[in-house]
C-alpha cells in the first residue's frame, strides 16, 4: 500500500504559478510511476501529466503542455507538479496517483492522494 498526500495548492491570479507537491508513504517510492490527476466541478477527472520510476521520462496533457513540469526526487518521496502561466480553466482539484509500473500510465492508476485546491482567478 502506498500513501500519497498532496500540498501546495490555494489561489492565484491569471499568469501566476504555483508548485504542487505529492509525498508518498508505505511502499518503494522508485517503483512506482507517477501522475498527476485534476477534477473541475461538474466535469470528469483527467489526466494532467506522469512521469516514469526514474523520472526520466514524463508526458503531458495538451492543455498543460509547455506551462506545467512534472517532476520527481526519489530520495524524498516527493514528486512536484510546477504550474506556470496558469489559467481560471486550471482551477481544479489536483490528484496525485502511484502506478507499479515501468511505462507512463495516463490511467489505471492504484493509488490516490486526498487531492488540493487549486484555483485560478481571472
Amino acid at each position: 500500500q502506498v500513501q500519497l498526500v498532496e500540498s501546495g495548492g490555494g489561489l492565484v491570479q491569471a499568469g501566476g504559478s504555483l508548485r504542487l507537491s505529492c509525498a508518498a508513504s508505505g511502499r518503494t517510492f522508485s517503483n512506482y510511476a507517477m501522475g498527476w490527476f485534476r477534477q473541475a466541478p461538474g466535469k470528469e477527472r483527467e489526466f494532467v501529466a506522469a512521469i516514469s520510476r526514474g523520472g526520466g521520462y514524463s508526458i503531458y496533457a495538451d492543455s498543460v503542455k509547455g506551462r506545467f513540469t512534472i517532476s520527481r526526487d526519489n530520495a524524498k518521496n516527493t514528486m512536484y507538479l510546477q504550474m506556470n502561466s496558469l489559467k481560471p480553466e486550471d482551477t481544479a482539484v489536483y490528484y496525485c496517483a502511484a502506478k507499479p509500473s515501468p511505462s507512463l500510465p495516463v490511467s489505471g492508476y492504484d493509488y490516490w492522494g486526498q487531492g488540493t485546491q487549486v484555483t485560478v482567478s481571472s
